[in-house]
């Protein structure tokens, strides 16, 4: 059979082995190959016939095999037919199983009986012992009640489950809850009745009295023991003792901490009979008053209130002692801390180290404590008087950055800023006088070797830093780091506050701007200084930490804000004065010649008026620079409009040339304030004041030069031009060119003046 295990590759049935598969066969190629398909296929059918002739006794063996198989298979098939018939034809099987589920209907029956009257037994039972605890209780006796009542809580699954197995459950249980709640509730209130009788406030005397026995209602007496073990046994000491608690601290820990004059005294009462045992803590008044409650002093009284607690309320037991330092220790601790451990605080940083002795109390406090078990010994969260002794540096550094921080904003806030501008009304306009005069409020620039009036708030506020930082050298690190911080918060609150609270006096052109300019400019260099001053005398731990560099620039940048913001508003009224003279046209007529001399007066009165407010204030270098800046800017726009004029009449000309006149003789006085520091006690002559002057406001030999233009005659002014006298003020051939052809009529002349100055145009 391997001939059939092979494939056939038709392309060995052809005579040309390297036909191309692509290609299609030709007709006498197809026929050869469907010769040689039939001869194979022959070939193929003699090699089965020949192998299964081969074989025929194992064939022979699979066929029989199959049909016996075969056999046994419907014979099978008969025999169950059979048996199906017969039990359809007999009803037994249907009795077998009506018997068979009348059983299990029984067996279930019984079952229920049987669960039922396990649950009135259970039922019964848990009824019965809720009796029998009311009648423990009623008797007396806590500890049993107590004890049934916690088991009955367990059997009643108070806890909330209300179904079993996902089934609901008998409503006889949520009866027998309710009774139980009554009964704890019961139980809860007469426990509660006889700590709170057992442990009585006599506010009148300011005495604690504990009896270890007390009488609530018919029960007769009853130990306070015996009802606190009852407490812990239904779990419900801190309700039971919640309310001791609270007033142990209203009454006897406040006091004994907050007041300095207190005894406390403890006394027991028949301590050897079988009758009532008592205890009394008494807070007596002491005839010596103390000056200062110290460590020792406050923890020892403090001592003698838990041991009388921890003696004859929790009788010495840990666990009931865990449950009343639960309820007292968070506000006890906050009392003393705020009563004792704050107010022990140094306000002085090299003070600190005295506090040591506190320290030392406050653990030894908590120790005893932990072995009353009155705080935990394993949770280091209640440690809290130890873990604020221990970080007293931090609550110093606190305190003080507080403290600094409190003086500043009061400083900023409360000041008012008018202060030097009446120094500088009383002074003469020179800013020389008034640091003389204002000494107190006149600041050295490390920077600039010049003097600036500045405010108190900076001044006030640079003594804070200076004093922080002072403090901080001698400090801790950690003290020292606080400090520093509050340093820069001090500089920073000047930032914040002063912006915004002269908000409308920076928005318009006014004194107080310039004081705040001052401000920032004296701060910021202030700063540049701070950290190569204290550097060195920092700790270690700050002083590659301290920077105040960083503060420098937004300073610096603030008073640059504010002056470029007075420059504006500056040149915002001056512009609009200018725009009011129509650009001088026709002040040949008398209207118009009125217009532009209002203009002029108002452009001097804005400036002069400029001139009083800043000059007693600004740094001398500033007050030039930036007057000499609105000047340059002023002179130059009136220039500009005159030059525009065309066809001018010869009394336009006049009436400008008085314009111009009188503008730089109303402005002499600022004028001469440009240049009066630097040669003061020297009378120059007023040519040297205007060459001095020319240098500074580049725009006004142009604008002086203009008026003469006005009454020169075409060669002299052709003339200038050809000697480059008019360049030199500034102007162009243009502008020249236009005056003549402005002011001159058509001529000879004028074409020839007009070719000689555009030949000579630079």
């Amino acid at each position: 059979m391997d001939v059939l295990l092979g494939s056939i590759d038709v392309r060995d049935l052809l005579s040309v082995q390297d036909i191309d598969e692509s290609s299609p066969l030709s007709a006498p190629d197809l026929r050869l190959l469907i010769d040689r398909l039939q001869i194979r296929s022959l070939h193929i059918k003699d090699k089965v016939r020949d192998y299964v002739l081969a074989h025929r006794q194992d064939f022979a063996d699979i066929f029989s095999r199959c049909s016996e198989a075969a056999a046994g298979a419907d014979a099978a098939a008969a025999a169950l037919s059979d048996a199906l018939r017969l039990l359809s034809d007999r009803p037994l099987d249907r009795e077998i199983r009506d018997i068979a589920e009348e059983i299990r209907s029984k067996r279930r029956e019984l079952e229920e009986r049987r669960e039922a009257l396990a649950m009135v037994r259970t039922i019964s039972l848990l009824r019965e012992r809720l009796r029998s605890s009311r009648e423990d209780l009623r008797a007396g006796r806590l500890v049993e009640a107590s004890v049934a009542v916690r088991d009955l809580k367990a059997g009643l699954l108070v806890s909330g489950m209300e179904e079993v197995s996902g089934e609901p459950e008998p409503a006889v249980y949520g009866f027998l809850r309710k009774e139980w709640t009554e009964c704890f509730d019961e139980l809860q209130g007469v426990l509660a009745k006889i700590v709170g009788s057992s442990v009585q406030f006599d506010l009148e005397n300011d005495r604690v009295i504990v009896r270890s026995r007390s009488t609530v209602g018919d029960m007769g007496e009853v130990e306070l023991h015996q009802a606190l073990e009852a407490m812990k046994i239904v779990d419900v000491l801190d309700y039971g003792l919640a309310r001791i608690a609270d007033l142990m601290i209203k009454h006897v820990m406040v006091p004994a901490i907050s007041k300095r004059s207190i005894n406390i005294l403890v006394e027991q009462l028949n301590q050897d009979s079988d009758e009532k045992r008592e205890a009394i803590l008494s807070l007596m008044s002491s005839s010596e008053v103390q000056e200062s409650l110290d460590g020792a002093t406050l923890y020892a009284r403090l001592i003698q209130i838990i041991k009388f607690i921890y003696r004859f309320i929790c009788f010495e037991n840990g666990t009931w002692m865990r449950c009343f330092g639960r309820l007292t220790w968070s506000r006890m601790s906050d009392l003393i801390i705020t009563h004792f451990l704050s107010k022990a605080v140094p306000d002085d940083a090299s003070k600190i180290t005295d506090f040591e002795n506190i320290m030392k109390c406050t653990a030894e406090f908590e120790t005893l404590l932990k072995e009353m078990m009155f705080i935990s010994t394993t949770d280091k969260s209640e440690e809290k008087l130890s873990h604020f002794a221990y970080n007293v540096e931090v609550h110093f550094a606190s305190r003080r950055r507080n403290e600094i921080l409190a003086s500043a904003r009061n400083c900023l806030l409360q000041f008012d800023y008018f202060f030097s501008l009446e120094n500088a009304s009383k002074s003469s306009l020179h800013a020389s006088d008034v640091v003389e005069c204002s000494s107190e409020y006149a600041a050295d620039l490390l920077f600039q070797p010049e003097k600036c009036i500045i405010s108190k708030a900076a001044s006030q506020l640079m003594k804070l830093v200076h004093e922080a930082l002072k403090d901080a050298c001698l400090s801790s690190t950690r003290v020292a780091k606080e400090l520093y911080h509050a340093a820069r918060d001090v500089l920073l609150l000047y930032k914040a506050i002063v912006p915004i609270k002269l908000e409308r006096q920076l928005d318009s052109i006014s004194q107080v701007a310039i004081v705040i300019y001052n401000d920032c400019n004296y701060l910021s260099q202030e700063i540049l200084g701070l950290a190569f001053e204290y550097r060195a005398d920092f700790p270690s731990g700050l002083n590659n930490q301290a920077v105040f560099v960083d503060l420098a620039p937004s300073f610096y940048q603030l008073a640059e804000d504010i002056l470029q913001k007075q420059v504006q508003l500056v040149f915002s009224s001056l512009k609009e004065a200018i725009d009011g003279a129509d650009g001088f046209q026709n002040t040949h007529q008398s209207q118009q010649y009125e217009l532009a001399k209002f203009s002029i007066e108002q452009v001097v009165f804005i400036l002069e008026k400029v001139h009083i407010m800043w000059e007693p204030l600004m740094l001398a270098s500033t007050y030039k620079k930036t007057m000499c800046t609105i000047l340059d800017s002023i002179f130059c726009r009136i220039t500009k409009d005159m030059l525009l004029l065309d066809d001018m009449a010869a009394e336009e000309t006049l009436q400008l040339q008085r314009l111009i006149h009188m503008a730089l003789e109303n402005l002499s006085s600022l004028l001469e304030s440009l240049i009066a520091n630097v040669d003061e006690k020297e009378k120059v002559l007023d040519d040297t004041i205007w060459v001095k002057l020319d240098d500074m406001i580049p725009s006004l030999c142009k604008f002086r030069k203009l008026a003469d233009l006005y009454d020169m005659p075409l060669i002299s002014i052709t003339t200038s031009w050809e000697s480059g006298e008019l360049l030199a003020c500034g102007f162009l051939s243009s502008e020249i060119e236009n005056f003549v052809k402005a002011i001159f009529a058509d001529s000879p002349l004028r074409k020839e003046c007009l070719w000689r100055i555009g030949n000579i145009s630079r």
